[in-house]
């Protein structure tokens, strides 16, 4: 988002932790595909990686929440910062 408040994200360590841990999800994901997996086996992994991503968006996004739209809330400058929201959930969902 280019808006008005860059967030440090709190969490930080959590969503890189959970991103790191995804990062291996997706290599063995990746040597399942080459190992010529069955097919119900990889659709389940890619089902757990997409979990895992969505629950690190939503740590990030409840993050967001807390700080940035907390402050747009009392510098008054609510309508910017909720429109960049949905614009990004509108992608993001």
């Amino acid at each position: 988002m280019d808006g008005i408040y860059t967030s440090s994200i709190k969490k930080r360590k959590e969503v890189s932790d959970r991103l790191s841990r995804i990062e291996g999800h997706v290599r063995g994901l990746k040597k399942m595909v080459e190992e010529d997996k069955s097919c119900p086996e990889i659709l389940l992994q890619f089902i757990a990686i997409r979990a895992a991503l969505n629950k690190a968006a939503r740590i990030v996004l409840e993050d967001h929440v807390e700080t940035c739209l907390k402050q747009a809330a009392i510098s008054g400058e609510t309508e910017q910062t909720l429109q960049e929201l949905k614009d990004t959930l509108s992608k993001l969902i």
